[in-house]
């Protein structure tokens, strides 16, 4: 049985040649466009070509009127304000952002980061008595979380305080009685989507907002304020956090990577330094370099180390905190290595395909900074709806991953007798749960997950844009393909196939392991080099065979080829022909 279900996209020669005549590009280009959903000239045009004049007027964000109000009416009054935001890269970068903007326009503005282990996520009831016993404080601004904090915003108001909440994640029923909720996952005016906004992105539009309504009321230093310098800081958020690149998310991050690369922040230039990234900043680097690290330190204990690495005025301040952050991530590193060693030694002793629709997993002592990496690791493996927890009392706490077509946060909420509370969206959640309840979870969802998943669903497909040959794929074909970028979340990377192709020469293994293989693939026409990454023993292409593949450029001691990155292969039909894609 294949690992993978491949899905090939239609092939729709009239929308491709469409596009091929009113943008300008190839076929391939285009039908990739069409795949993301593209099929009108002018959108296509947009994406190809992110720009900042094309994001909308902010205040078509539900209730963010209310939230500019509020927020004026307390710089009026030279009112107290605390931004209470979270521990991720997400809301660690959404807090600094609005510290920024605040600071420069007059605020008394403090900000306050919850512990993970002593508070835990969001804006807990714990959080906000420690909050309040720090900061006197009339207005509280809740970023990257506060939608479900019913209660919470209730103890608040008694206490005189007002709450502004500005979140992206799923609100509960009802919602908390917040002065303002800022939540695109209200809805929207205008018929404008800003569902797939995280909270540093939403941060930015709330800055906006405030920005533009100063100026029309000529609020003392709106108008020197540039915006496009905090996009940098967008940038990291909506990258770390695994919204999708389109959309808002799409011209913010094509802007802010370009800001990140030349930025002059002293925390970033630090943190860049640290995790030795020598060249130009991309969503990989982004990803797996620079926002790991500044995660580490809300994961292991507070993220108010991260906060202040950003928010950093000089290098003599930042370098020493970006140090004890990367120290912080190999810590993080070892521990998650140990608690995945654990889990995936369990689990392949006792996991069963047939049944085990959605693993829960939870142990004694397990740290509940790295779970959510941890079920992510777990769900790579087995491709299961994942929630790992852990703690060190009789409440655990944990972090679950989902997969498409398994809305996680849907089935938390039906099992919320189960759990002391819960949130999150529907890739991923977080909740508190009961060390003796942990098994009955385990059995709800599962049985939730039979009834709602087929086992086809089970098995994760693998999108394939377009049929090509060999000849086809150029270094100058692959530069074009680059205006897709940034590749992400939402926006994947280009996968396609080729048929009928052999191996040219015998494969070599690489690796200090041995674990990855090199090999020539040729179709009579055309060779080209492949990397297969982590490649099993076997089985191993043999004869003739289709073979899916992310095309990349390798540059070698100065020179550019095209190399074929290996996703899977099956074995050709024996009478083939040359088939359309359908």
């Amino acid at each position: 049985m294949l690992k993978h279900r491949w899905s090939i996209a239609p092939s729709q020669p009239a929308l491709v040649a469409l596009l091929v005549r009113e943008l300008a590009v190839t076929p391939l280009l285009a039908q990739c466009l069409l795949n993301r959903g593209l099929s009108e000239p002018e959108p296509a045009r947009r994406f190809l070509q992110p720009r900042l004049k094309n994001l909308a007027d902010p205040f078509l964000i539900p209730n963010m009127d209310k939230a500019v109000d509020r927020l004026l009416r307390a710089l009026a009054a030279s009112e107290s304000l605390v931004i209470f935001g979270d521990y991720d890269v997400d809301g660690v970068t959404s807090t600094a952002l609005l510290v920024e903007v605040f600071g420069k326009l007059g605020w008394k503005v403090n900000c306050y980061l919850p512990h993970r282990l002593e508070e835990g996520y969001g804006l807990s009831q714990d959080g906000i008595e420690n909050c309040l016993k720090k900061f006197p404080v009339t207005l509280v601004l809740a970023v990257d979380c506060g939608s479900t904090a019913v209660a919470p915003v209730d103890w608040l108001h008694e206490k005189g305080v007002d709450v502004l909440i500005l979140d992206h994640h799923q609100i509960s029923s009802p919602a908390p009685a917040a002065t303002a909720l800022v939540n695109p996952q209200l809805g929207s005016e205008a018929g404008m989507d800003f569902r797939e906004l995280c909270s540093v992105g939403l941060a930015f539009k709330l800055a906006h907002a405030i920005i533009k309504r100063g100026r029309e009321i000529g609020l003392a230093g709106a108008s020197e304020v540039d915006l496009r310098i905090l996009l940098d800081l967008v940038a990291l958020g909506t990258i770390a956090d695994l919204v999708p690149l389109r959309g808002e998310n799409r011209i913010l991050v094509s802007a802010g990577l370009e800001r990140l690369n030349t930025t002059q922040r002293p925390g970033l230039l630090a943190l860049k330094t640290v995790a030795q990234v020598a060249g130009p900043i991309g969503v990989y680097e982004v990803g797996f370099q620079l926002a790991p690290r500044l995660n580490a330190a809300g994961r292991l204990e507070n993220a108010l180390s991260a906060l202040e690495l950003i928010l950093a005025p000089n290098a003599a301040d930042a370098e020493p905190i970006a140090r004890e952050l990367d120290a912080q991530n190999r810590q993080r590193q070892q521990i998650e290595s140990t608690i995945v060693d654990d889990v995936l030694g369990t689990l392949r002793a006792k996991f069963d395909p047939d049944t085990d629709y959605v693993i829960v997993e939870g142990r004694l002592l397990w740290h509940i900074g790295v779970v959510g990496i941890v079920a992510s690791r777990v769900l790579r493996e087995f491709y299961r709806p994942t929630i790992i927890v852990g703690g060190d009392g009789e409440e655990w706490r944990g972090s679950g991953r989902s997969i498409e077509g398994f809305d996680l946060a849907a089935a938390l909420r039906s099992c919320g007798d189960l759990l002391v509370r819960h949130g999150g969206h529907a890739l991923a959640a977080g909740l508190t749960i009961r060390s003796d309840q942990v098994e009955n979870l385990r059995t709800r969802l599962n049985e939730l997950a039979r009834r709602t998943l087929n086992p086809d669903a089970l098995r994760p497909v693998l999108r394939l844009d377009a049929e090509v040959t060999l000849s086809e794929i150029t270094i100058d074909s692959l530069r074009e393909l680059e205006q897709l970028g940034p590749l992400g979340q939402g926006n994947p990377s280009i996968q396609l196939i080729v048929r009928n192709v052999a191996q040219q020469r015998p494969p070599q293994r690489m690796g200090k392991a041995q674990q990855h293989l090199k090999m020539w693939v040729g179709d009579g026409v055309t060779v080209h080099e492949g990397v297969w990454w982590n490649c099993p023993q076997r089985p191993l292409p043999e004869g003739r065979f289709d073979l899916a593949f992310a095309p990349q450029v390798n540059e070698f001691k100065g020179r550019r080829s095209v190399q074929l990155k290996v996703l899977d292969w099956r074995s050709s039909p024996p009478s083939y022909s040359k088939l359309l894609s359908s």
